[in-house]
């Protein structure tokens, strides 16, 4: 685990704004974070105009519902200074359900795919608190990299191996990814990927063998048939959950009115007004928002 931990670190302790390190503050205060990590397409492009991508994670004992349909999702707009506003995209979530998610232990395959990506912490309250996100971090890039070498064929590149896995979780979520889209991931982060796959498997008890650029992992039939199994179960459940967890955004998701004008102006160039009516009732008040940008469109045109 000693490499593995090593690798996760220099990812979580990467050097970050000011800027965001003053946002993930603001978070945790206003949601009683414990830790927040900062991920995503801004960590990598470092475009700040862009929508920042934030976990919160909470203390104290989770209850059913967080369990089951996490994490709460929200869109912030944050002042951090000047006339600076940094805007995000919050996700919260028990910091117990993360650890269970992390290791596999819950049906759901979100969390490990997720954080097998670069992320860093960009707030933490106390030293306890960073050793249970390493941990979780270190769990996620295990039961990763453990369910790719089952996917994934007999022998192959690393990122063989992560794009195996990518593709086969794709197709557990009510998602549209465009073909090629776990090699675009991949691609953005070559390095980390090429160098985790063999630190996870080393932390994670599976052997392999290397031939140049070529890994072949030898997962003992035991272990092949429980991953296989518990592959399956994902399979059964995974749209039925997801659908579940978009039906409780649809009505929980604080800010959506606003995050959703700020997209389709920043897309489109058509400014929308923001109402009270629309801001209370994001699900009524879309198709009268798509109305008036497709009349907005057309007269343009």
């Amino acid at each position: 685990m000693n490499g593995l931990r090593a690798r996760i670190l220099e990812s979580l302790d990467m050097p970050l704004s000011r800027d965001v390190r003053a946002a993930a503050a603001l978070l945790a205060d206003r949601h009683g974070g414990s830790a927040v990590l900062f991920y995503g397409s801004v960590l990598r492009t470092g475009d700040m105009d862009g929508v920042l991508d934030f976990y919160v994670l909470t203390p104290g004992e989770s209850d059913s519902v967080d369990r089951m349909l996490w994490p709460h999702v929200s869109f912030a707009e944050l002042p951090v200074g000047g006339d600076r506003t940094i805007r995000a995209k919050v996700a919260t979530m028990p910091l117990d359900v993360f650890a269970e998610a992390a290791a596999g232990d819950l049906i759901d395959t979100t969390i490990w795919t997720r954080f097998v990506q670069p992320s860093a912490l960009a707030w933490v309250d106390e030293w306890a608190t960073r050793r249970s996100v390493e941990n979780s971090i270190c769990a996620a890039a295990t039961t990763a990299a453990s369910f790719a070498a089952m996917l994934g064929e007999e022998q192959g590149s690393a990122r063989d191996y992560w794009a195996a896995l990518f593709r086969q979780t794709y197709t557990l979520e009510l998602r549209v990814e465009k073909p090629g889209r776990e090699r675009q991931i991949l691609d953005n982060n070559p390095g980390w990927f090429d160098d985790l796959l063999p630190l996870a498997w080393d932390a994670a008890g599976i052997a392999y063998d290397r031939h140049g650029d070529s890994l072949i992992p030898r997962l003992d039939p035991d272990r092949c048939s429980k991953l296989y199994e518990r592959w399956v179960v994902r399979q059964k459940t995974g749209k039925w959950l997801n659908a579940a967890r978009l039906v409780k955004a649809g009505f929980t998701f604080e800010g959506a009115t606003r995050y959703a004008l700020w997209k389709i102006e920043r897309h489109t160039g058509i400014r929308v007004r923001l109402t009270p009516w629309r801001e209370r009732h994001p699900v009524l008040a879309a198709p009268g928002v798509l109305l008036q940008l497709w009349r907005q469109q057309t007269a343009v045109k």
